[in-house]
C-alpha cells in the first residue's frame, strides 16, 4: 500500500514539474516628466500601476512625485492607478517615477490536454463576462468583423475551434507593419481593411471577431521585456488578448508575437511568455476620479490633463533590469 502510495505521489510530482512555469525576475523603471504648465493653471495626473496576479509578483518598490500620490482602484476592469492633482500649478514642470520588484510567470493553458485552471478568478466572475462580449468605440462586433468571423468559423463546431480559427485568420492576413499613419489605435475596422499594424490592431480584429461569435475576449496592455537582454530601455508598449472558455477559463493569445517568431505559432495561441510586464485590461477606459477628457482608448502611458483637457506635453522613459530570483509580494502597494 505504502509503495503504491509513493508510485502515485512521484506521478503527480512528475506532472506538476511538467508543468513548472519558467519565470523572468526584475526591477522595472517607469518615469516621466509633465512639461511647461502654465503656472496657475490645475493639473492632474493618473498613472498606471502595473497588474499583480497569479503570473505576475508586483512589489512597489518606491515612488515618487512632485505632487502628493494617491493609490485608487478602477473597478470595470480590475486596473489600480496612482492619482496626483494641483489645484494651481506652482511651477512649469512636474516629475514622477514608480519602480518596482516584479517576478513574470509564464501563463500557459493547455488546451490539448487537461486544461490548466484559471487562476484569476477575481478578475473573471460571469457577472463580468459579458462585458467582454460588448463592443468598444474601435472594436465593434457587428458588420465586417462579425462577417469574417461567421465565414472563418462554419466548420467549426466547438468555441475552442472557432477561437482558433479567428486566431489563424488574424494571424494569416494581417501583417505586423507600421509604416503609414493609422496603425496603432486598435481600430478593428481600419485594420481588416488594410490588414497591417501593430499589436494593438492584430488584437482588436481578434476580439471583434471572437465577441461576435459569443467568445469573450479581452484586451490587456503593458511593456515587452527582451528576451536576450538583462537590462533595457523600453521604448514601448506591448499588448496581447485573452478569450474565456467555460473548460479553461481565460486563454491567453498573442498574435502579434506569434506573426513576429512564425515558429512559435502554436505556442501563443493558449500561452503568454516571460517576456513581458501587464499593466492594465480594457479599452475605453474611465479613470477614477474620473477624467474630464474622452474615455481612453486604452491605459499604459500617464494621462495628465491641464485646466481639464488632455494635456500632451509629458516625456516618458521606461526600463527593466534583471535580477537574482527571490519571492516579491503579490501586491501593488506600498
Amino acid at each position: 500500500m505504502l509503495r503504491r502510495s509513493l508510485i502515485v505521489c512521484l506521478v503527480m510530482l512528475s506532472s506538476i514539474s511538467a508543468l513548472a512555469q519558467k519565470e523572468r525576475h526584475f526591477d522595472f523603471h517607469y518615469t516621466f516628466t509633465v512639461k511647461n504648465v502654465t503656472p496657475g493653471e490645475g493639473v492632474r495626473v493618473w498613472i498606471p500601476l502595473a497588474h499583480a496576479d497569479a503570473f505576475q509578483d508586483v512589489k512597489i518598490s518606491s515612488k515618487s512625485g512632485d505632487l502628493p500620490l494617491k493609490q485608487v482602484h478602477q473597478p470595470e476592469y480590475g486596473n489600480e492607478l496612482l492619482y496626483a492633482e494641483a489645484a494651481k500649478a506652482d511651477k512649469g514642470e512636474y516629475k514622477f517615477s514608480v519602480d518596482y520588484d516584479i517576478v513574470r510567470r509564464e501563463h500557459v493553458v493547455l488546451l490539448n490536454g487537461k486544461p490548466a485552471p484559471d487562476l484569476r478568478p477575481e478578475y473573471s466572475p460571469r457577472l463580468q463576462l459579458a462585458r467582454f462580449l460588448e463592443p468598444d468605440r474601435l472594436v465593434p462586433v457587428t458588420g465586417v468583423p462579425a462577417q469574417l468571423a461567421a465565414e472563418q468559423t462554419k466548420t467549426a463546431t466547438t468555441q475552442l475551434e472557432r477561437a482558433k480559427n479567428i486566431y489563424d485568420y488574424v494571424f494569416r492576413t494581417m501583417k505586423y507593419d507600421k509604416s503609414g499613419t493609422g496603425w496603432g489605435h486598435g481600430d478593428t475596422l481600419w485594420a481588416c481593411d488594410s490588414k497591417h499594424g501593430n499589436c494593438t490592431d492584430f488584437h482588436s480584429v481578434f476580439i471583434s471577431m471572437a465577441r461576435s461569435q459569443k467568445i469573450p475576449a479581452r484586451f490587456q496592455i503593458g511593456f515587452p521585456l527582451p528576451a536576450d537582454k538583462t537590462s533595457a530601455e523600453i521604448p514601448g508598449y506591448h499588448c496581447w488578448a485573452e478569450f474565456y472558455l467555460d473548460s479553461a477559463g481565460w486563454v491567453p493569445v498573442d498574435i502579434s508575437e506569434a506573426w513576429k517568431h512564425q515558429e512559435k505559432h502554436d505556442y501563443f495561441f493558449g500561452a503568454h511568455d516571460v517576456n513581458r510586464v501587464q499593466f492594465t485590461q480594457g479599452r475605453d477606459l474611465k479613470l477614477v476620479p474620473a477624467q474630464q477628457g474622452a474615455a481612453l482608448n486604452y491605459f499604459v502611458y500617464p494621462y495628465v490633463e491641464v485646466a481639464g483637457k488632455e494635456y500632451p506635453n509629458v516625456s516618458i522613459a521606461f526600463s527593466f533590469k534583471e535580477v537574482a530570483a527571490k519571492p516579491a509580494s503579490a501586491s501593488a502597494t506600498q
